[in-house]
């Protein structure tokens, strides 16, 4: 194979293409130039001679300028990140974007799996590419690179054909291109089954002279017999390649000498009703097989294929495959974006409406591209999402999950396992740390981390899309309320019952006790528990159902709120300093809630817990709004205390030198304290940082926000709530 040239190249592209801007594609290649000069692809290889042939194959493919320019730029981003912004700099940001694209598909990770996950790594790879040129490109690229995988070491050799094999073939076979397809196959047969192959090709090559021989015989008696018969078409003969071949020794057990259609014949003719007369004249000529007539003219396949299809008893009692089609037919059949994974790939395998709608959109897409000169203004519209409801990312092991559009760390956690799900407290992105709530994108590297003492929060729900971990979240949330409205509802049902001098063991024992749960409409104790709990149920009332009459008449104890009487029972304990009155009771123990950690000035609500005392919330906490109302009461802040409350801050700031002492000074400045700082910077020179700090009231808060965005570089504050 001669080594290809830019002006070889671009000879080839104006013919199909004469007005394409050859000055700008010059412009490009020089850049490469500066910016691969020296680099090796494989020995014997330069990086520029790889990056021609890769524009070598697009050029077969007819494709647009903008694809030529991105299979010259391909590799950019491999050399360094200025390379990538001088980049984008010198030939603008649509095309810097599809670099970026291509180059972020390429390091996705690839481990073999079920076919399922296979198919997800097909679909993920498409919906990461958004716009067809770049799946062209990447399609390129790897023809390129299994061209030249001799030079690799043998396990990368067998890691690279089983990719090519199951991803990048099925990928070309979706898009119609069957040549690009059949090639990939043959070098990834060439690696996967060495010995095989060898003999299969060894075979095959030893009855090249006598197949051509029998090919050219066959050839001159079709042409012969449309002439006879006042019929203009043109007739081939082609090999089918080994893949083909292998598989179908592979599928039927047959040996190489009992496959009689190693070729197979075409006749192109001008319309549909000379396909129909040179099929008669074949299968007068010719005795036709049963059962091996297929007409994809009158019934066309899902992928708008159509030809006819037959097999016969040829010259010298050979069986022989014969394709009839237009020109037309063929052009579609050769070039267009064709579905063949519908039928082919995995059997009878029927796609639903809304795939049929996306490869009818892709298919227009490449003919149009081949029809007309496009130019840079395709940027935009030829992206495509042709998987737009759903997401593709992977495990950290190299599995592919599929995600609905929008979701989250959590419901890749869910995904994993419901245990995953549960214990989950962060999540490293692309092997970054990343809030639960972070949507994940497609080609995302995700991995969990758990904690085994941590559970589900309610406030979860709020950003959980997939079915499974919004039912779990519900299922963990309802039992966990059950569990403590339980402890609330027998504690309540002790102290009523001591009033009346019973245990809840002597009350288990009466006669009609378990009449009394009934007649409540309750099966079980611990039901009725969880009731009054939830304020459902009023203890009395179940006293009075459970106790005998006599045992509860004559009864003039005043009712008291239950709240007041716990609030009693957790009283005098410690006295309050915190700065907060509760409806004019002072010595209550009070912690503040974790959850929204308020601050003076916010509006704020009590929770009363068991046995820790009034759990102080900001009133719009989701956790507050989710808990039993009966257990709220009203709070507020002692104005006349200041006390200093931590609070944490994080900063998203440029990475540059003095901004960790200037946002010091700046929380310095607005007389606050800083209790601890972690500081974290990313790859692309980004910092992010966490800062405690002691304020007395929301303004004071606010005062130290704004200090600290008036530094040059900070770009983001933000206020922390667990």
């Amino acid at each position: 194979m001669s080594i290809p040239t830019l002006d070889s190249t671009l000879q080839k592209v104006c013919e199909y293409n004469p007005d394409i801007d050859t000055g700008l594609v010059r412009k490009v290649y020089d850049f490469c130039v500066k910016i691969h000069k020296d680099q090796i692809y494989q020995p014997g290889i330069s990086h520029l001679q790889h990056l021609l042939e890769v524009v070598e194959i697009l050029v077969q493919l007819k494709v647009d300028e903008t694809t030529l320019l991105l299979g010259l730029l391909h590799d950019v981003p491999d050399v360094a990140e200025a390379a990538a912004v001088e980049l984008e700099n010198e030939f603008g940001e649509n095309l810097a974007e599809l670099v970026k694209i291509g180059h972020r598909i390429s390091q996705i990770p690839y481990r073999k799996s079920t076919q399922q996950q296979v198919e997800n790594f097909r679909k993920m790879f498409i919906a990461m590419a958004r716009d067809l040129r770049v799946v062209l490109v990447c399609l390129a690229d790897r023809l390129c690179a299994m061209r030249n995988l001799h030079h690799l070491e043998p396990d990368k050799q067998m890691h690279m054909a089983r990719e090519t094999l199951e991803i990048y073939a099925p990928l070309a076979n979706r898009l119609g291109i069957s040549w690009l397809k059949g090639e990939l196959e043959d070098l990834a047969l060439r690696y996967l089954e060495k010995e095989k192959y060898q003999e299969l090709a060894s075979r095959i090559s030893s009855q090249k002279e006598e197949r051509d021989r029998y090919v050219g015989q066959v050839k001159a008696e079709i042409r012969a017999l449309l002439k006879e018969n006042s019929v203009v078409g043109e007739v081939t003969g082609r090999s089918k390649h080994l893949y083909s071949v292998f598989k179908k020794m592979e599928r039927t057990g047959a040996d190489l000498e009992q496959i009689y259609d190693l070729t197979a014949f075409r006749i192109l003719v001008e319309s549909v009703a000379e396909c129909y007369a040179v099929l008669g004249l074949i299968h007068a000529t010719w005795k036709p097989i049963p059962g091996r007539f297929k007409d994809y003219i009158a019934m066309p396949k899902s992928n708008l294929y159509q030809s006819l299809h037959t097999t016969v008893i040829g010259p010298f009692g050979a069986r022989m495959e014969v394709q009839i089609r237009t020109h037309e037919m063929h052009r579609i059949a050769e070039e267009g974006v064709a579905a063949h994974w519908k039928y082919k790939e995995s059997g009878a395998v029927s796609a639903t409406g809304r795939d049929d709608q996306r490869f009818s959109w892709l298919r227009q897409l490449l003919e149009w591209q081949q029809d007309v000169s496009l130019s840079q203004d395709l940027s935009t519209s030829g992206l495509v999402d042709l998987f737009p409801e759903e997401v593709y990312v992977f495990t950290p092991g190299g599995d592919v999950k599929e995600l609905p559009r929008g979701a989250t760390a959590v419901d890749f956690a869910y995904a994993i396992h419901s245990d995953v799900g549960n214990q989950c407290v962060g999540a490293r992105i692309n092997g970054k740390h990343c809030q639960l709530r972070t949507e994940l994108q497609n080609g995302d590297i995700v991995e969990i981390q758990t904690q085994a003492s941590h559970r589900p929060s309610k406030d979860w729900l709020a950003f959980a899309k997939t079915s499974k971990a919004r039912n779990k979240i519900r299922q963990f949330v309802k039992a966990e309320q059950r569990e403590k409205s339980l402890e609330l509802g027998r504690e309540l049902f002790e102290k009523e019952l001591r009033k009346y001098q019973y245990s809840v063991k002597r009350a288990q024992a009466l006669e009609g006790f378990k009449r009394g749960v009934t007649e409540l409409g309750f099966k079980e104790l611990d039901d009725v528990l969880a009731a009054i709990g939830y304020g459902k149920l009023t203890v009395g009332q179940l006293v009075a159902h459970v106790l005998p009459k006599d045992a509860t008449r004559g009864d003039a104890s005043p009712k008291v709120n239950p709240l007041r009487k716990v609030l009693g029972k957790i009283g005098g304990k410690k006295r309050s300093t915190s700065a907060v009155r509760i409806d004019g009771i002072d010595d209550v123990m009070v912690r503040f809630a974790n959850c929204c950690n308020p601050l003076p000035g916010e509006d704020v609500i009590g929770f009363i817990t068991r046995g820790h005392g009034l759990s102080v919330h900001s009133v719009d906490c989701s956790q507050v709004q989710a808990s039993d109302p009966d257990r709220l009461i009203r709070v507020e802040w002692d104005m006349n205390k200041a006390t200093n409350r931590p609070i944490k801050i994080r900063v998203f700031c440029n990475d540059q030198k003095g901004m960790l002492v200037a946002i010091s000074g700046a929380i310095t400045d607005a007389d606050a304290n800083i209790v601890s700082a972690s500081v974290h910077s990313t790859a692309d020179r980004r910092g992010m940082n966490l800062f405690e700090v002691d304020v007395v009231n929301l303004d004071h808060l606010n005062r130290v926000i704004r200090e600290i965005k008036k530094i040059r570089g900070v770009y983001r504050v933000e206020r922390l709530r667990l």
